[in-house]
């Protein structure tokens, strides 16, 4: 069964940056894509940041264009953001997501890491 260990994170001060790492562990069935998404305090949705699909296409949410950059390994199990020129409101737990394999009746469904605590001080 895939597991998303999720590393990095932490607190700075706007300007600053960080790099977060999630890697997929175990057998992958369900394809390589993998994206980051993020919540607020007070929200109960969590917000597309960045990711990338089984062929490689890179998308950002407008609000981190520029300053975000994610890449992937030559095995597709890990997706690394770059995160650069930080804000306040990058103040979030990051989630990275990709597809795990449920197995009662054999089908892909989302997968969530346990999130990482990202502070941006203003």
């Amino acid at each position: 069964q895939v597991r998303m260990e999720e590393s990095g994170g932490g607190s700075t001060q706007a300007g600053g940056a960080l790099r977060l790492s999630c890697e997929a562990t175990g057998y992958i069935y369900c394809g390589h894509a993998m994206s980051w998404y993020r919540q607020v305090v007070g929200k109960e949705e969590r917000d597309f940041v960045s990711g990338i699909d089984a062929n490689g296409t890179v998308t950002y949410a407008d609000s981190v264009k520029g300053r975000f950059t994610i890449s992937q390994d030559d095995s597709k199990k890990t997706l690394y953001p770059q995160m650069n020129d930080l804000e306040h409101d990058d103040t979030a737990m990051y989630y990275c997501k990709m597809a795990i394999w449920f197995p009662p009746g054999g089908h892909c469904i989302p997968g969530w890491g346990q999130g990482i605590q990202v502070t941006v001080s203003p």
